[in-house]
C-alpha cells in the first residue's frame, strides 16, 4: 500500500441527511486522506449506503459540507461529480453481461473524447490488472462474481479518478474471492488511487485500510487508524467477535 499524504481528498464536515421525514446520517464529520484506503464499517442501518449516495451526489445533504480536494460537491449533479474524478462501483454488479470485458472496460472512459487515450488508458488498466486482459473477449456474464469485480475495478480506472468509492465489495463473495479482490483494491491504491470502503466484513476491511471510521446510528463513533479501530477493545466486541490481538 502506499503511505497516505497528510492533506485530504475528501471531507465530510457535520452532515445531515436522509429520507421524508427521517434523519439517517446525523453530523457525520470525518475526511479521507489523498492516496489513503479508508474503511466505513458498522452495522446495518448504520448509515453507510446513505453516505455513499450524499458523496456521488444521489442524494443532497440537509446540512452539512462535503468537499473534494477544495472543492464543494453540494449542489452538483452526479455527472458533474462524475467529471470531478469520484468513481462509484456499486454493491450490485453493474457489468453489461452480454457485452464483452473489452466493451464494458471502454464504457468506463465514456466521456474521453480522444479514442487514442482511450486505448492508452486501457492498456494502462490491463498492465495493472493482467488477469483481466486475459478475459477481455470473453463475454462479461460469463465470469465469476469475484472476476466480475475486477472488471469493475479496471473500469473504474479508466477516468483516472481522484477518489474510488467501494460499496460492499466483498458482497456474496467466498474468503478466497475476497482475498483477491481485497488485493486488486491494494494494488489500485499503490497505483496512486485513494480509495473509500464501505465493507460489511469489518475485520477484513480494517486490515486492508489505512483509516478507519465506525458508524452507529447515522453518526461517527470512532475514528483513528485502520490497525487502532481493529483492536479497540469496545468495537472489538461490537461488531469484530472480540478485539484483534496483534503481536
Amino acid at each position: 500500500m502506499t503511505t497516505p499524504r497528510s492533506e485530504p481528498a475528501l471531507v465530510m464536515d457535520g452532515i445531515v441527511a436522509g429520507y421524508g421525514g427521517g434523519d439517517v446520517l446525523r453530523g457525520v464529520t470525518f475526511d479521507v486522506p489523498e492516496g489513503s484506503i479508508t474503511c466505513v464499517v458498522g452495522p446495518n442501518g448504520a448509515g453507510k449506503s446513505t453516505l455513499m449516495r450524499v458523496i456521488s451526489g444521489l442524494m443532497r445533504p440537509r446540512l452539512g459540507t462535503v468537499t473534494l480536494r477544495g472543492e464543494k460537491l453540494n449542489g452538483k449533479s452526479p455527472r458533474q461529480i462524475l467529471e470531478l474524478g469520484v468513481v462509484q462501483v456499486p454493491q450490485n454488479h453493474s457489468l453489461f453481461k452480454d457485452m464483452t470485458v473489452r466493451e464494458n472496460i471502454d464504457l468506463g472512459g465514456y466521456m474521453i473524447r480522444d479514442r487514442k487515450l482511450v486505448a492508452t488508458k486501457m492498456d494502462a488498466v490491463f498492465d495493472l490488472f493482467p488477469q483481466v486482459r486475459g478475459w477481455a473477449e470473453m463475454k462479461a456474464g460469463s465470469l465469476s462474481g469475484g472476476q466480475q469485480r475486477l472488471v469493475e475495478f479496471a473500469r473504474a480506472l479508466m477516468l483516472d479518478p481522484v477518489l474510488i468509492l467501494l460499496d460492499e465489495p466483498s458482497m456474496g463473495l467466498s474468503p478466497l474471492v475476497l482475498k483477491s479482490v481485497f488485493a486488486a483494491a491494494r494494488q489500485m491504491n499503490s497505483g496512486g488511487a485513494t480509495i473509500l470502503l464501505v465493507e460489511q466484513n469489518a475485520r477484513a476491511g480494517l486490515k486492508l485500510a489505512h483509516r478507519g471510521v465506525v458508524m452507529e446510528n447515522g453518526t461517527v463513533r470512532l475514528s483513528g487508524t485502520g490497525r487502532e479501530v481493529l483492536e479497540h477493545p469496545e468495537i472489538g466486541e461490537l461488531y469484530l467477535g472480540g478485539a484483534v490481538k496483534q503481536v
